[in-house]
């Protein structure tokens, strides 16, 4: 029962840091849900309030992190609202029209499209929206990885 559990606990952990690449798998979910299997298999005891509170602290970063990268990429490349919700949209919609490629394509195509549907400024302003918005996303997941790191590095020293 203990292999089965710690099996489970990393594919948890394993499947968090997959979702730093691909939104639609919630990566805090996963992360939490470790810890959880993790007191069911073995003992919530290691887990204190401090443990809890710290790994709510991470939670919060990692939003924050998340969204302000994502949009401060966007409008460092002088997009606009649009821009930033065609990111968005193409970041959740690119990896299933093309996969693994798409995690890419998407969010600068949906940058790009919203940005000339909407503002109408030309192909140029809304390819530099575009690279802003893949700027961002990459410089998203990779805040997501060294947070989500930190909260891993913090629940091995907890148990």
């Amino acid at each position: 029962m203990e292999v089965t559990g710690w099996i489970l606990i990393i594919a948890s952990f394993a499947i968090a840091y997959i979702g730093t690449f691909y939104p639609i798998i919630p990566s805090v979910v996963f992360m939490l849900l470790g810890y959880i299997l993790y007191g069911l298999f073995f003992s919530f005891t290691e887990l204190t309030w401090l443990f809890w509170t710290i790994q709510i602290l991470f939670v919060i970063l990692l939003f924050g992190a998340d969204m302000a990268a994502n949009a401060l990429g966007v409008k460092k490349f002088g997009g606009t609202k649009a821009g930033v919700w065609g990111s968005t949209i193409g970041l959740l919609f690119g990896p299933f029209v093309i996969p693994v490629a798409g995690i890419i394509i998407g969010p600068f195509l949906g940058a790009v499209i919203a940005e000339l549907i909407v503002t109408r400024e030309g192909l140029k302003h809304a390819i530099k929206s575009g690279i802003g918005s893949l700027i961002g996303f990459l410089t998203s997941s990779i805040a997501k990885v060294v947070i989500l790191t930190v909260m891993l590095v913090v629940f091995v020293l907890f148990v």
